[in-house]
C-alpha cells in the first residue's frame, strides 16, 4: 500500500512538471518571459502535484500564480492550462461550486487583460470562448471522473458483499446438511440400539435368573451396544435441524408400538378427534416425539407401564406420551439431547412442548403441533 502511495506520488510530480514545462516552453515560444514569469508559471504547475490531497488549495494556488502571470506578460491563452487541470481536479472531488467559481472569476480577469491589452475585441471573444470551452470540458470531465470512481467503488463494494453472503450462505447450508444428517441417525439409530441393549440384557436377567450360563454372544452384544450408545450420543450431542424423513409418519405407529412391547414395556395407544391426513412436518415430527419419548422411558423409567394419546383437534394435533416410571413431582430433570430434539422440532413448527414429573408419579410429554383449521362445507 505504501508503495502504491509513492508510485502516485512521483506520478503526479512528474505530471506537474511536464504542464509547467508546456507552458514554458509555449512562453518561450511567445516571447522571452522574465524570471518572475518563470517562477510563477513553475509554482502554479507544480502546485497540481498535490491536487489529490488538497485540491481546494491547489486551485487557488494555481489560479493565482497563472493569473499573475497573465497580468504581467499577458501571454496566450495557454496560460489557462494548469488552472483547467485543477478546476478538473476540484470536480473530480466533488467541489463544484468551487471549481465553477474559480474558474468563471480566473475567465473573466483573463478576458478584463486582454480587452485591455489586446486591441482588437474580436480576437479576445475568440480567446474567451475558447478558455469557456476548456473550463466546462474539465468541470463536465471532473464530474464523470468522480462517478465512474464511485461506480467502481460501489461495484467492489457489492462484490465483496456477494463473496461473502456466497460463502456464508455456503457455510450455513453444509451445517444444515450435517446437522440434518446428525440429528437423523440420532433419531433412529438410538431408539434402534436402545431396544437391542434391553433385549439383550433381558435374556442376560432371565438366564442368570434361571441358574444357565449367558452366552458370551449374549454379554457381547449388550457391552457393545452400550458403547455404540455413548458413542452416538457424544458424537451427536450438538448437532440439530428439522428436515423430516418420508419415511417416518403416525402409519408407522403399531410397528412402533410393537417394538417397545417386544421390550417388556407395557404400551396402550389411544386416538382421539376426528382423524386426518397430517402435514409431513407434523406428522414426522409428531412419529420422532412419541419414538424418543418411548426411547426415554425404557432407558430411564425400566420400561414402566406408558400410554401414548394422539388427540387430532380442530387447529392443533396433541402428542402426549405418559409413563409410570420412579419419576416424582418437583424432582429436577435435566434435559438430554432427546429432549432438546423434540422442543427444536416443535418449536419449528410453531408448536408447544411441555416435559415434567407428573403429579402422580412418572413423567409427561406434551406436544401440541399447529394445523390448518379444517375446511366446512356449506
Amino acid at each position: 500500500m505504501r508503495g502504491y502511495i509513492v508510485g502516485r506520488t512521483l506520478l503526479d510530480t512528474a505530471a506537474a512538471a511536464a504542464i509547467g514545462a508546456v507552458v514554458v516552453t509555449a512562453a518561450y515560444l511567445a516571447s522571452s518571459p522574465g524570471v518572475l514569469d518563470v517562477l510563477l508559471v513553475a509554482a502554479g504547475s507544480l502546485a497540481l502535484a498535490a491536487h489529490r490531497r488538497a485540491p481546494r488549495a491547489v486551485l487557488v494556488v494555481t489560479t493565482l500564480c497563472m493569473f499573475g502571470y497573465a497580468v504581467h506578460a499577458r501571454p496566450g491563452s495557454w496560460v489557462a492550462l494548469p488552472v483547467v487541470v485543477a478546476v478538473h481536479a476540484v470536480a473530480r472531488n466533488g467541489h463544484r461550486a468551487q471549481a465553477v467559481g474559480t474558474g468563471a472569476a480566473f475567465l473573466l480577469g483573463y478576458t478584463a487583460v486582454m480587452l485591455v491589452s489586446v486591441p482588437g475585441v474580436q480576437d479576445t471573444v475568440e480567446r474567451m470562448l475558447l478558455l469557456l470551452g476548456w473550463f466546462l470540458c474539465a468541470g463536465v470531465t471532473g464530474l464523470i471522473d468522480k462517478n465512474w470512481q464511485a461506480y467502481l467503488r460501489q461495484t467492489e463494494q457489492r462484490a465483496l458483499d456477494a463473496e461473502r453472503t456466497r460463502e456464508e450462505t455456503a457455510l450455513r447450508r453444509a451445517g444444515e446438511e450435517r446437522l440434518r444428517i446428525a440429528r437423523e441417525l440420532h433419531d433412529s439409530l438410538t431408539h434402534s440400539i436402545s431396544i437391542v441393549k434391553l433385549q439383550a440384557g433381558v435374556a442376560v436377567h432371565l438366564a442368570r435368573k434361571r441358574g444357565t450360563e449367558v452366552e458370551p454372544a449374549l454379554l457381547a452384544i449388550q457391552e457393545a451396544s452400550g458403547e455404540a450408545m455413548r458413542e452416538l450420543r457424544s458424537t451427536l450431542e450438538v448437532l440439530r435441524t428439522d428436515v423430516v424423513d418420508p419415511g417416518t409418519g403416525l402409519d408407522r405407529m403399531a410397528e412402533l408400538a410393537g417394538r417397545a412391547r417386544a421390550a417388556g414395556m407395557a404400551l396402550a395407544v389411544a386416538v382421539e378427534g376426528d382423524v386426518r391426513a397430517l402435514p409431513a412436518d407434523v406428522d414426522g415430527a409428531a412419529y420422532r416425539i412419541v419414538q424418543e419419548a418411548l426411547t426415554n422411558v425404557a432407558r430411564h423409567a425400566d420400561r414402566a407401564d406408558t400410554s401414548v394419546r394422539l388427540s387430532y383437534e380442530d387447529t392443533a394435533l396433541v402428542v402426549s406420551v405418559d409413563d409410570e416410571g420412579p419419576c416424582l413431582p418437583g424432582d429436577r430433570v435435566t434435559p438430554g439431547t432427546g429432549l432438546t430434539g423434540m422442543r427444536e422440532r416443535v418449536t419449528a413448527l410453531g408448536g408447544t412442548l411441555e416435559t415434567a414429573p407428573r403429579a402422580r408419579g412418572g413423567f409427561s410429554v406434551r406436544a401440541e403441533l399447529p394445523l390448518a383449521p379444517r375446511r366446512t362445507t356449506a
